[in-house]
């Protein structure tokens, strides 16, 4: 990893600390004896390392970030309907919670909208990255 290094460990650890609370859960539901309920959370958490590593913009450099991103939120999604199975389901989840208390997505879809036409490309130029590291955008 060399080369903006700090925007490298922005994009892995973001996403990575983002699915820290699938980790936590799936191992209190294993402590708890529930393996039906963590090991898949695990292997979700698992999945999305991978994602998140593989389709890292650098890797892509002239991909818009939004494309990028699809994957890993798609694993988002898909850990809030595990951890709606895991509770006991949709009637039981959702009995607890109003309507209201789901605004709090219109921040964790921010950055697609913040960043999500830019190109790790784009960037070629700042200080510190040689042009012969990405292929210029033409």
């Amino acid at each position: 990893m060399t080369g903006r290094l700090g925007e490298k460990i922005g994009w892995i650890g973001g996403f990575v600390g983002g699915y820290l609370w699938v980790l936590v859960l799936s191992v209190v539901f294993i402590f708890q004896g529930k393996l039906a309920e963590g090991l898949p959370g695990i292997c979700l958490v698992g999945i999305a390392i991978g994602c998140v590593v593989l389709l890292a913009p650098w890797h892509f450099p002239s991909t818009a970030y939004w494309k990028l991103m699809l994957m890993p939120y798609g694993i988002f999604g898909i850990s809030i309907i595990w951890a709606v199975w895991a509770f006991g389901g949709f009637k039981t989840v959702v009995a607890a919670f109003s309507w209201w208390e789901f605004i709090w997505m219109v921040p964790v879809l921010l950055p697609f909208g913040i960043i999500g036409t830019r190109r790790w490309s784009d960037h070629a130029t700042c200080r510190g990255v040689s042009d012969t590291e990405v292929p210029p955008r033409g």
